[in-house]
């Protein structure tokens, strides 16, 4: 995909015009009463500088931490009149209510394009004043450009600004110093901001969208510079629709939203150390329990989207039944919510190291980090200590590797004696089916994956629906072995 560049207004005398527009618009104020705003004093003609704001800065958000199906859709800046009235009918079509990010300049040049934004049900928030790149300005600057935009906003619309957004999205700590002193609630950035394509193929565009559906995701486009907005909303719908998830204004996802604890608030956040003394140190590789009882466990490997992982945790809600989950913390660490999602549903969470490598490959102290990074990412997006249950890559491990990763912590090492081979996208629902019924027997360890296009999603009812057709019984790794 193309990043694109941004054909931005400058600063110099094409600025002073404008806000000299702005200033009129305001207050019927004179040229000498424009040049005080713009030098931070807007009641005399003498210059009073912006000091530097002394409280607590803007929150800064680029998701929100939340286990809800639901996602913002966000713009930035205003096209003309025409695809504006047709971006609003879209969405009107599809029943999305938006958050449009609006530079104060656009607002003054076409109040009513920011009145029909409102009147359609969408919320409007601070793009800054011309909406450029604010990293470059000094303090004065940053928070005129916030201050100025705000009381455009509110003189056309009746709205006052819960939030601002730079136009790429980026922050710094004088932008969210200079949020605060405006009394801005949060500086807002975005999980995926989607610029113009570059040649993709539909299928390809599709499959790049879904891997951005996530749960308090926020989404941003560039209505003045997309080329292919109308159909990106198309795109953006029907992937969210596949997800079963629902887009929503962007304060209603801040509001339902909770916070993160920092890692180090977490009891069992430490529960996984480095530790170079490693022998000799006792473990417990189990690939299946010796058991008279018919329960098995099922379990899912490695990391996948949103559209993936909700179907696999919905239907295993529909069963009843609870699974665990070995996850690789790479994924974790980008898409925490889902992570949460999977230990609030009662599932096990588990270590899948962070980044799936061999563990033969790895020295000790490479084989400890990954045991030890991925505890502590997972810790902390599913906000509580995790099942401390590891598997390996691949399922392979050495008695010397078990005895370094067991010296972290991670005494129980559990791999799996039923392998439908479900990653090898050629395998049927029919043929994954089949073999884990042929493997599977009391105290049985079936080994599953959470990969995209698969065909695990189409097997998963019938397997348990056979396996209890024959009596089994499904429980968790960490039930199952205790």
């Amino acid at each position: 995909m193309q990043t694109g560049n941004t054909n931005r207004l400058g600063r110099g005398w094409i600025q002073a015009i404008f806000v000299l527009g702005v200033c009129l618009i305001l207050s019927s104020c004179s040229i000498a009463g424009d040049r005080n705003i713009m030098e931070g004093n807007e009641d005399s003609g003498t210059k009073q500088p912006i000091e530097r704001y002394t409280g607590a800065p803007s929150q800064a958000i680029s998701s929100v931490y939340t286990t809800g199906r639901e996602l913002a859709l966000t713009f930035n800046g205003m096209a003309d009149s025409d695809t504006m009235n047709k971006l609003l009918d879209q969405l009107d079509g599809y029943g999305i209510k938006a958050t449009f990010f609006l530079p104060g300049m656009r607002v003054a040049e076409e109040p009513d394009i920011a009145r029909e934004i409102k009147s359609r049900g969408h919320e409007i928030e601070n793009n800054t004043l011309n909406g450029q790149d604010l990293s470059q300005l000094s303090y004065e600057q940053v928070y005129q450009e916030i201050h100025l935009a705000n009381q455009v906003i509110q003189k056309e619309t009746g709205i006052t600004p819960r939030y601002v957004r730079t136009a790429s999205g980026e922050y710094n700590d004088d932008i969210r110093l200079a949020a605060a002193h405006n009394g801005q609630k949060a500086v807002i950035s975005h999980s995926l901001f989607l610029h113009n394509w570059n040649k993709e193929s539909e299928a390809q565009k599709r499959s790049y969208i879904r891997k951005y559906i996530n749960r308090g995701g926020i989404i941003a486009l560039d209505a003045g510079e997309n080329k292919q907005l109308l159909e990106d909303i198309a795109f953006l719908a029907d992937a969210a629709k596949d997800a079963g998830y629902t887009f929503v204004p962007l304060s209603k996802l801040v509001m339902e939203g909770g916070e993160r604890k920092p890692l180090e608030q977490i009891a069992g956040y430490d529960a996984a150390r480095l530790n170079a003394s490693h022998k000799p140190t006792s473990y417990n590789l189990v690939s299946r329990e010796e058991t008279n009882s018919k329960k098995v466990a099922l379990t899912f490997d490695d990391w996948g989207t949103d559209y993936t992982i909700t179907q696999i945790l919905d239907i295993l809600e529909k069963y009843q039944v609870k699974a665990s989950f070995f996850l690789r913390a790479d994924g974790v660490e980008k898409n925490p919510n889902l992570a949460r999602a999977i230990a609030k549903a009662g599932h096990d969470v588990g270590n899948h190291t962070y980044s799936h490598p061999e563990l033969a490959n790895l020295t000790p102290e490479q084989l400890q980090n990954e045991v030890v990074k991925a505890h502590q990412i997972i810790t902390e997006a599913i906000q509580e200590k995790p099942a401390m249950l590891f598997r390996p890559p691949t399922g392979n491990i050495t008695p010397e590797a078990a005895e370094i990763i067991a010296a972290t912590g991670y005494h129980t090492i559990v791999n799996f004696d039923v392998d439908p081979k479900d990653w090898d996208r050629s395998r049927s629902a029919a043929q994954i089916t089949q073999s884990i019924m042929e493997q599977t027997k009391s105290g049985s360890i079936i080994l599953l994956h959470i990969l995209d296009d698969l065909q695990t999603i189409e097997a998963l009812p019938q397997v348990i629906e056979s396996l209890e057709g024959q009596g089994y019984t499904f429980v968790r790794a960490s039930d199952l072995l205790s």
